[in-house]
Formats: C-alpha cells, structure tokens, sequence
C-alpha cells in the first residue's frame, strides 16, 4: 500500500497559490472614507445571464450602462440556455467560443473598463459545465449498482440490457448519448457476511444464463455509465456531456482550450476581467474514472471493487439516495466493514476532486494572472479544504422557496432550511476563507427561480443581510437577465432572477439597497472576522453511515440541529468557525487554544462525533491538557475511520485519548442537546460553562444576529441586525472590555453614510430598539470625534407611546397610477387597508400616491410614522423629499421640512408585479404565467399599499 500524502500538504499547497488580497489603507479614517463612498469593487456584482448567446455589441454596452446607474460594481459573464418560453425575436445565437462570441466578451471587457466596472467570466455554460466535443474518458463517469433477491437451485435467463436498465440512475440531467458496461455480475449470500464470499458471473453476453446454487442470495450488478450526465442549461457549444472531474488530463485540456481560444483573439484575459468562476459543482454524484480502482488500491490497500456492491446506494435526482436500504442486505458485523469501506471510498473521492480538478484549475487561473472564484462544493467534495485555496470563495442564499420557507417570519429548529435564506453551505465556505486568511467572501446572493415578479427590495436586504450573518462579505445578485428590452415585448427575456430590471416598478429606487450593501462590503472586507469556538461537525460519520450529500442542499444530514449550534453561538455575542480533522491535525495547541495560521480557538465543539482518525484524538487530548476546552454534544468519538490498516489498534488510540480527555474537570463537557429550544438551551450552558462570547445580550432571540470583524489598525466592527420581517426586538447589550477599552463607539449609518457616536451606559451597555429588518454597524474606533455633534443616532426609534401624537390614518386620497397599462385610479380613502383585499385594487402594480393636508399650530421636532408599508415608500412634505424607505420601520423625521399651518403630506408606494401578472393568460404572457400561474409556481395575491397606522 503507498503510503498516503496527509491532506495537510495540499492543503499547504492550495493555499501557497492564494491571493489574499486585502484592502489596503490601515487607518479608520481611511476606511471610513472608503465607507462613505464605496469603490466599484465593494459594490454589489450580477450574475449577466447571457440568454442563448444572442448577444450584439449595442445591447451589451446599454445593459453595463443600465447597471452602473443602479449602483452596481460588476458583471459575471455566464452564457446560458434560452429560455424556452421567451420569444427570441429570432435572433442567432452565438457558438461559446466561437471568433463571434469572443468579440462580444471584448465589447464587454473594454466598456466596463471605461465605466469603472469589473467582469468575471464563467468556465463554460451552465453547470455543471462540459461541451459537445467532450469524448470517451473527458466525460463524467458514474458507478451504480443493482440488486436483486434470487433462490435456489434456479437457472436465471436474463438480457444483459435489461440488466442495466434496471441500474440506471433516475438522474434529473441524462445525456442521450451515454454508453453502458457492466463491470461487474455477482451472487452473494443473503445477507452477505464479508466482501469475497462471491459467485463472479458472466457479464459478456447479451443473454445472461445465472446458475443460483441452492439457497437465498442476492443478484448484484456493478454499471458504469460513461457520459452519464448533461450540462445544464448550457449554451450552444458549452451543453452536451460534462466533463469528468477526476480525470486530470481532461480537465486541463478543457480549461487550456477555453482560454487558448480567448487569448488567441483577443489577448491576456489579465487586466481584462478579475476572475474565472466555476458554479456549484452539482455533479449528480460523479464517481468514476478509468483509474481509480487501481489508485484507490495503492492508497487504502484494498480492492475497493470489492466493496462497490456494499457502499453504494440506489440514487435519484441530483445523485441523492432514493432511500439508505442496502441494495446488496448484509449482517450487522459486515456493515461495520461496509462503513469503514464507505468512508475510504468518500474520502478518496474528495482527495481526487482536490488533485485533479482544484489544483489544476487554481494553477490555471494563477497562470493567467486572473483570480479564481468558486462555489467550491456539491458531491464529492471536502466542504471545508476545497474551498480553501481560491481566491474568492463562494457561497449561496436563496429565495426560491420564499413563499414556503417564509424567511423573517419564522426560524424553523427541525427544517435548517425554514426561515432561512442563506443555504447550510456558506458556513464551511466562510470558514474555509477565514482559515486561509481570506477576507473576501463572495455569494451567490437571493438565488430566485420562483418568486421572480414578486420579490422586494425589503426581502432582498433581510435575505442579504442573513448572508452577511453567514459570512459573506461580496454580493453577486442572481441575477440580470440579457434582454434587448428596447425590442422585446414586455417582460423581456427571463431565464431567473428577482426580475432587475428596468422595467420593474422598483428600479429606480434600487440604488437605496445596492449603497447599503457597498457600504457594507467596503467595512467587512477590511476586517478579520473574529471566532474564538470552533465546531467539528460530524461530516466523516455521515460519510461512514450515508455517504456524501448534496450541497448545499442535502436531503438529510447527520445531527440536523449542527446549523442552529453555530447560530446559536452568534446569537448569544459569541463568534464561530467550522474545522475538519484535516484542519485539527495540521494546526498547534500553544497556550490553551488551538491555532491554524492566524486563528486561535479557545474552544472546541464536536457535535455528534462518534468515529474520528486516531491523529485527531491524540491532538484533542494535547488540546485539553494544554488548557482547552472541549464540549461533545450527544456522543463521545469512540471509534476510528476507514478500513485500512490496524482497525484495532486505531480503535484503541480513539478510545484511550478520550478516556483520558473525560477526566479533565474542567476542560471537558459532555452535553445532551435539547429537543427544543435551542437557543436558551446554549445560553444558559454557556453561561454555566463559562464558553467565550464578547456580547452579553440580555434576551437573545431568535431573530437578532451579530458578526465581529477587527481591522489591521485594531478597530472593532459590529454588524448587528433584526432579520424578523414584521416584529421589533427591545434588548441590552453589553459589550465586553476587549472590544470598549481605549475607544468609542460610533453607529456608521449603512444607508447614507453618515456616523454618530454612540453613548453607552457606565457598564459599557446600550438598550437597542431593533425594528423589523433593520441593521447597523456598531464601531469601535479610538477616534473620540471632538469636533462632531454628539447625536443619539437611533433617538427616531424610541417608542411612540413615550411621545404626543396625532393619528393620520383616515381621510386620504389616493392615486394609482398603473406600470404596465397607461390608466390612472383616483379614490378617496376613509381608511387605510392592504389594497390585496380589495376586489377592485388587488390586481394593481406601479405606484400608489396617497395624499393628505394636515394643520400644524407650532413648528416642532415632528416625525412622522407611515406604519406598516408593503413597498418602497418614499416620503414628501410640502414638495420636497424626506427620503426613501425600503423595509421595516417606516419613520422619517420632519422637522426640518414642517411649517406652520398647513402641510402637505405625499406618500408614493411602489409595489412588484405579481399581483398585475396574476391577470394575464399564457397566451398573453407565456414568461410571466410561468413565474406566477404555473401551477408549480401559482402565487398568492402579495400584500401592497399603506396599511397604517400613521402618526405624526
């Protein structure tokens, strides 16, 4: 058996060739100048859908124009499929690649250049990617298996065709041009006892003739299918099979031929675009290539063909198991061999996925002198490592499932995925950033492939502000639609997206969100994000019973409540990465706390952890000893991984380590995690067990999120933020000592740029009032702001009841002026009410103008109150603009605009689409009807309008 290379050295070797590039300017100040006026860099990207390649210069230079007005930074060029449903005006479409399509990537390069604006470039064509020339070898390749129960004495006739139907995975992608081979055909016992208790059979024959000796077996057929899978929405040139990521000469080829193609024409892609990006590797569980029996048996020591029939498991859409039932039944002591036999094969997977496809297309970018950016996970792949090496990694939140999962109105303790639009991924990609020592963290943010028309600015920032919450520090929305809208018929051309666009009723007020989430970007991206916990997540116990999942949505996962442990941690003050044993083994226990490069951890959780390799207990036990602290959550690792080697004698190492790390009082807790109530659950043991935090928050809830970022200079930044979409939260915070001692506290306003000092009570606390969606950004700075006006800057929030007021909710009129149709409502409203509920309203889109005089007999400080506003309100007082508002409270403040006797008040509400597509047929509107009647996606009337109550 060769001996096999530890991760740790690739890793080293990934991170040798990462760019970590950081801001530069180390004061404050600087970066305070920085935040007021963002560089093009900070802003929020898109994803620039190239639908079908039908793309012409013109076009392209009026959609990079469109988009800098907006406030957007950047482009990822990714060609895509045409829609189906879209009229293409009968425009050609370009071949990827082609001298065409690669004068159109110029036209673009050259633009942004003049505009200020960055493009990245997308390796091939929808995901995952591959092309139509790919042959033999170059596409991916999948292992399935099949079994059948059979007795004896029986001579079984069957057609080998047949054989292999029966195998075929009921993949969502097939490529019709697969070839099929069946590898293996064997009898075992049933159940089977051990791997080479067998009866190998014929697999030449188109007529198979099985002669079953007496007694209960089972059939097992092995099937590899070569060119198993096809590119998803891929464009012309780049559709066709995918390419086989563990075949390393295929891979370097394909990535050698697009940019030899590219530079060919138009010269270095260095200074012309940032990056290359490769999208979610959903790979519908690859597994396969012509090597792999032979270098899996100089690895493990094992013929890993041997197990195959075991490991494997029946599967379906995105290489899911259908269920978890063996296919070939064996006894329980076998199962054990089974799992250990399963996690090498896993494990193999993930160090090939790293040898062959992430080394070279991260050497490939370097050699280009671009960056490398990735969604760096989906089957087969370490959640963590793999992540490590690029220069931007990225994650995913989605909106797809808004509607049903309900984002800011609930936070669901059995679903990870209700309530919540970052995806469970992101934590392993932030992590995998902060362990490299990477500050840029991009995302693939507000994925919508449902909910297109009816999607707000105000779910835009509470689902982007949970991305932040994540670790994300760089937005790339998803996405702007290629879309000669000057030409076609309304709604244009849409593959996906929450409908940016020009014409959707919100457009011109999108530069509201897109300088808050450069505001954001521009503070996050010039500090460290800081954790002093870290979690092992029971990843390699989940390879050993099921096998790999999906990311970054599996279909199950072994101890399902791991996501509320890390948020849980943020929601109680306290900071938190994820680590792997590849991580543990090849970091430092100095001081009490185990160090990988530049992070430190003072703790460290395993959470259902009951198989782990013997080098990893051995450094747990160094870890306690020298002062850590270890907390295990449901079990006590108590076995070790993998069939190769001494079993016994690694079981042994395991279980002896933890037997001594149990008798550290002090430096070793064992906690059962709760079935409900999670969150109180961590903090009162965080309390009892002393577990580090820098907040105290005096009622944490569900809701209420923080992250802590330290700047190169040593100024603290705080982003907190309330993701509940219709509720307030009332807290005290106290801010521990490390974050207070010798600098003052500041709010620097994400929405206009503005700063404030904050005045904090003697104990270092402040009583926050955070209202639905709201944020903000807490600072630490040693600046003491002498010369600026002390104002307490959230004074607008502080209730109403501890004000005098006057209710406006009645007697307004109304006007309601249509987008899509040129008509125009006047009504007289005696009460304000969702116009949803209104036979004659609920089918309006465009902008609601309510209007209303009110007498004032003095000028005082007034602030005015709209109440519960579904849409973008903007605000104006005697003519002139008090500003816009986009989510959560809608309070503007007056004073300065009010006069004595009359005023006259102007509310403009801007609403979505939805509610007016509801109306139109899929004759009239065939795109639309796709995204709000289809009856996959039928939708509900959405709320609209001024609900009340307003005060003044």
């Amino acid at each position: 058996m060769r001996k096999r290379t530890p991760i740790y050295f690739i890793l080293a070797l990934l991170l040798s060739c990462l760019w970590c590039s950081r801001p530069t300017g180390n004061s404050t100040e600087y970066l305070y100048e920085q935040f007021k006026d963002p560089a093009s860099s900070y802003r929020p990207f898109v994803r620039w859908w190239w639908n079908g390649d039908k793309v012409e210069a013109e076009e392209l230079r009026r959609e990079l124009h469109l988009l800098k007005e907006a406030g957007i930074g950047g482009v990822e060029i990714n060609p895509v499929a045409f829609p189906t449903y879209c009229d293409s005006l009968d425009k050609p479409s370009l071949t990827w690649l082609s001298p065409e399509w690669i004068d159109m990537l110029k036209i673009c390069f050259d633009e942004a250049q003049k505009l200020d604006m960055t493009c990245d470039l997308i390796v091939g064509s929808g995901w995952p990617f591959g092309a139509e020339y790919l042959e033999g070898d170059e596409q991916a390749q999948i292992v399935v298996n099949y079994g059948q129960a059979v007795s004896g004495p029986a001579l079984l006739r069957m057609e080998r065709d047949s054989l292999i139907a029966h195998a075929l995975p009921k993949i969502s992608s097939p490529y019709k041009g697969s070839t099929k081979e069946l590898m293996a055909l064997r009898l075992y016992p049933n159940p089977a006892t051990n791997a080479t208790d067998r009866i190998d059979l014929n697999t030449t024959d188109s007529l198979l003739l099985i002669d079953v000796p007496e007694g209960d077996y089972t059939l097992s057929a092995l099937v590899k299918i070569n060119g198993f899978m096809e590119v998803i929405n891929g464009a012309p040139g780049a559709s066709g099979p995918v390419l086989n990521h563990f075949n390393v000469d295929a891979v370097n080829s394909y990535l050698h031929t697009m940019s030899d193609s590219i530079q060919g024409r138009i010269g270095p892609l260095k200074g012309q675009i940032r990056a290359l990006f490769t999208d979610s590797m959903e790979l519908e569980g690859a597994n396969w290539s012509s090597d792999m029996a032979e270098e899996f048996q100089q690895r493990y020591g094992y013929d890993i063909l041997d197990y195959l029939p075991f490991i494997l498991f029946k599967i379906g859409s995105m290489g899911s198991a259908l269920n978890y039932d063996a296919v070939v039944p064996v006894t329980e002591e076998f199962k054990a061999m089974v799992e250990r036999a399963r996690y090498d094969f896993e494990d193999f997977k993930a160090r090939l996925i790293m040898e062959r496809f992430t080394q070279p297309y991260l050497d490939w970018c370097h050699q280009l002198g671009v960056k490398a950016r990735a969604q760096a996970y989906g089957r087969g792949f370490y959640p963590l490592e793999n992540a490590m090496g690029y220069d931007i990694p990225e994650g995913e939140s989605w909106t797809t499932n808004w509607l049903r999962h309900k984002p800011g109105e609930e936070m669901s303790e059995t679903d990870y995925r209700r309530g919540r639009a970052y995806t469970m991924v992101n934590k392993f990609v932030s992590s995998a950033a902060h362990l490299a020592g990477n500050r840029l963290v991009s995302c693939e943010e507000m994925t919508n492939t449902y909910t297109v028309f009816n999607m707000t600015m105000e779910q835009l920032k509470l689902g982007g502000d949970q991305s932040v919450i994540s670790g994300i520090t760089h937005s790339v929305f998803h996405g702007f639609n290629y879309s000669p809208n000057l030409e076609v018929p309304f709604p244009g051309w849409v593959r996906y997206g929450a409908y940016y666009s020009e014409n959707n009723p919100w457009w011109p007020y999108f530069k509201e969100y897109t300088d808050y989430k450069a505001r954001l970007s521009t503070a996050l991206q010039h500090g460290t994000y800081y954790a002093d916990i870290a979690i092992l997540n029971p990843e390699n116990d989940m390879w050993s019973t099921i096998g790999m999942q999906n990311e970054p949505f599996p279909n199950v996962t072994r101890a399902p409540y791991k996501t509320l442990l890390w948020e849980s941690i943020n929601k109680c003050g306290g900071g938190v990465d994820y680590v792997s044993e590849n991580i543990l083994q090849a970091g430092q226990v100095k001081n009490g706390a185990f160090r990988y490069k530049d992070r430190r951890y003072n703790t460290l959780i395993l959470i259902d952890v009951e198989r782990m390799h013997p080098e990893t207990a051995q450094q747990l036990l160094r870890f306690v000893k020298d002062g850590g602290k270890l907390l295990c959550i449901d079990t006590i690792p108590y076995q070790s991984l993998g069939l190769s080697g001494d079993i016994r004698a690694k079981d042994s190492v395991v279980k002896a380590c933890f037997d001594q790390i149990r008798d550290f009082d002090g430096g070793f807790v064992f906690a059962e995690p709760p079935k409900e109530g999670f969150l109180s659950w961590y903090d009162s043991l965080m309390q009892v067990e002393g577990l580090p935090h820098y907040l105290d928050i005096e009622t944490p809830d569900p809701y209420v999120m923080q992250n802590r970022y330290t700047t190169d200079d040593g100024c603290e930044l705080l982003f907190l933020c309330n993701t509940h979409r219709y509720h307030s939260h009332q807290t005290r915070i106290r801010f521990h000592r490390e974050l207070t001692q010798g600098k003052h506290p500041w709010i620097w306003d994400l929405q206009t740029g503005e700063r404030y000092p904050l005045v904090l009570n003697d104990d270092n606390s402040y009583d926050f009032d955070l209202g639905p969606v709201e944020s903000m950004l807490v600072v630490f700075d040693r600046h003491r702001g002498d010369n600026v006006e002390t104002v307490h800057a959230p004074s607008l929030h502080a209730p109403f009841l501890q004000r005098s007021t006057m209710n406006l909710s009645n007697d307004w009129d109304v006007e309601l002026v249509h987008a899509r149709l040129d008509t125009t409502i006047h009504a007289h409203f005696d009460t304000l009410f969702d116009l949803k509920d209104h036979p004659d309203y609920q089918h309006f889109a465009g902008t609601i103008i309510y209007r209303k005089t009110i007498s004032l007999d003095s000028i005082k400080p007034y602030v005015l109150d709209l109440g519960r506003v579904e849409g973008v309100s903007e605000l104006l007082v005697n003519g002139q603009s008090a500003g816009v508002k986009y989510y959560g409270r809608r309070i503007y403040d007056i004073g300065n605009l009010i006069q004595e006797g009359e005023n006259h008040l102007e509310v403009r509400v801007t609403t979505t689409l939805g509610n007016y597509l509801k109306t139109l047929s899929q004759e009239e509107s065939p795109t639309t009807w796709i995204y709000v009647n289809h009856p996959k996606r039928n939708q509900e009337l959405q709320p609209m309008g001024m609900r009340g109550e307003v005060r003044i």
